[in-house]
């Protein structure tokens, strides 16, 4: 194996002043890291892994019975071409579950961001998804609670500086994630940040995860049963832009190879309004600030910082279940990348 290109943080180390150092340096100067020791074996990984592979397996059929655009919540399964980044498709199939939770009624409705609530989809024909995701999602949802109390402890502000804005549990949204091998160069997934606090990527043996570090774009090789963690949106402006959410990417993989992976992204609750942490003068004086990118604006409203991407990025759901006037405040110049011909001109919200 090659020596790691990112740094490597034991989830066991961060009880220490030295481990929390460590952390602090990975999350404010690259923004993303290998985690070990974090309490999921290498073989349970695999196992996960194997499930991913049953599920798209399934005939095409089977999948589109649970397919996202029988989800104005944006649950289920997605096809090839279905998703855009940058303005451009991705060439990869997916399957996303999210909290699971009953839907509020349209006419109850106040806030366009409530949308997302709602139940997941689950294939019929593969009942072992269902309770395999639903403790995968609890194991790594405690992981990541610990991990942002540890990152904060590492700002020098109190653990449970953020635990507020996460309650009893936080806003958690994962994929099944499938890459198939391409003829020629091109994008899995393109150049994006993500938007909540933090996600943990589970990777099976083959690269294709690139990292954009000093305006080059470094490749994150698979280490046997570590995950990759990287800093989300919503952390960088809690810090005031002190902790980095860095732009990554996915190259699909050659002819003949697929690549696997398990994303899995926690946030705050959706209703939630993100603080700016008040951190020591030595941490302070090197905040500068969120970054400021005219086709992504960051809000600090979590709800419509995680709708505006869906919006976005599953445009055959927005324009089947959202209406133009949301789509067009809430991504502003990005609405662009959108085509939005079809979607409904009246706003129910």
């Amino acid at each position: 194996m090659n020596a790691p290109t990112l740094p490597v943080i034991s989830m066991t180390a961060l009880e220490s002043e030295s481990g929390l150092a460590e952390l602090r340096r990975a999350a404010s100067d690259v923004g993303f890291f290998y985690l070990v020791d974090h309490g999921i074996s290498h073989e349970s990984q695999q196992d996960y892994l194997r499930l991913s592979r049953e599920f798209f397996q399934l005939s095409a059929q089977q999948k589109q019975s649970v397919d996202m655009i029988h989800s104005p919540h944006f649950r289920g399964y997605n096809a090839m071409g279905s998703e855009m980044t940058a303005g451009r498709l991705d060439a990869r199939e997916q399957f996303d579950w999210m909290n699971e939770e009953q839907a509020i009624p349209d006419s109850a409705l106040s806030q366009p961001w409530q949308k997302l609530i709602g139940p997941n989809l689950w294939p019929t024909s593969m009942p072992a998804l269902k309770p395999s995701l639903t403790k995968l999602q609890d194991q790594l949802s405690d992981i990541t609670v610990n991990l942002l109390q540890r990152l904060c402890a590492s700002l020098g502000v109190e653990a449970h500086a953020l635990d507020h804005t996460i309650d009893k549990q936080p806003y958690t949204h994962a994929k099944l994630i499938r890459y198939p091998g391409q003829h020629r160069p091109q994008q899995g997934v393109g150049a994006h940040k993500d938007p909540g606090y933090l996600t943990l990527v589970m990777q099976d043996e083959q690269s294709g995860l690139k990292v954009e570090r000093n305006g080059q774009w470094i490749a994150v090789e698979p280490i046997p049963g570590a995950f990759v963690v990287n800093i989300g949106e919503l952390l960088e402006l809690a810090s005031n832009g002190f902790l980095k959410a860095t732009n990554h990417k996915v190259e699909s993989p050659k002819q003949g190879v697929e690549r696997y992976s398990i994303a899995f992204f926690m946030a705050a609750q959706l209703s939630a309004t993100v603080p700016v942490l008040s951190l020591p003068d030595e941490l302070s004086a090197r905040a500068s600030g969120p970054s400021a990118d005219p086709n992504n604006p960051l809000l600090t409203d979590v709800g419509n910082n995680v709708l505006k991407g869906r919006l976005r990025s599953h445009t055959h759901v927005t324009r089947r279940y959202y209406c133009q006037q949301t789509a067009r405040t809430l991504l502003a110049n990005s609405f662009a990348q959108l085509p939005i011909n079809d979607i409904c001109s009246e706003c129910t919200i």
